[in-house]
């Protein structure tokens, strides 16, 4: 039963929320604009906050059942770690998108907010200041991100989950090569903006 949830919870984390909504409302694939993440920010750009408060729900949603159900119903810790593992991998490699998905922040998130509470709240708080500061999603979501291992080992002692944690930050930091690619050379696009087409 533990090996199925960590299976179901790969599938789970794959449902394709963005690419569906966009694809529903404008038949377009969310894949072929802006970033080419399925995730909440890129559909923001695309589709206005109608469609990405939506995707950020069930995003988020995807990380907070599987770590939920790992805890209250096998009362295991480590299994909650590697289900929401499975789920962010999902998210970022979808088998029903040909692997092709999110950057993996909010379901990240969603695990974090049953794991972790504290570090993530605080992470959450690093992440809205870099935000505001600087208005790049990518930049505030892998400083936050970055943090958050060491927030966790700080505030709770849990040694397994702040190694694990470096896992879930590696695999984002995969996720946005591109970003910060574009980072460094002065063509991310900012928060709020819009793409065309």
């Amino acid at each position: 039963m533990k090996i199925l949830l960590v299976v179901v919870s790969y599938f789970l984390g794959a449902f394709p929320t963005g690419f569906l909504l966009v694809r529903i409302s404008s038949r377009k694939d969310i894949r072929e604009v802006g970033s080419g993440s399925t995730g909440a920010t890129n559909v923001l750009r695309y589709g206005g906050w109608k469609l990405a408060i939506p995707v950020m729900i069930v995003d988020l949603l995807k990380g907070f059942l599987p770590v939920f159900l790992a805890v209250n119903v096998f009362a295991d810790r480590r299994l909650a770690v590697w289900s929401l593992l499975a789920a962010v991998i999902g998210h970022c490699y979808p088998v029903y998108l040909r692997f092709r998905g999110g950057k993996g922040v909010a379901t990240t998130v969603g695990g974090f907010l049953h794991l972790a509470p504290l570090p993530l709240l605080i992470s959450l708080g690093l992440m809205i200041l870099i935000l505001l500061s600087f208005r790049y999603v990518s930049l505030a979501a892998l400083t936050g991100l970055l943090a958050l291992p060491v927030l966790v080992l700080i505030l709770t002692g849990e040694n397994f989950l702040f190694w694990t944690g470096w896992l879930f930050f590696l695999i984002i930091l995969l996720r946005h090569k591109e970003n910060i690619k574009r980072l460094l050379a002065g063509t991310e696009r900012k928060f709020g903006e819009k793409l065309n087409g």
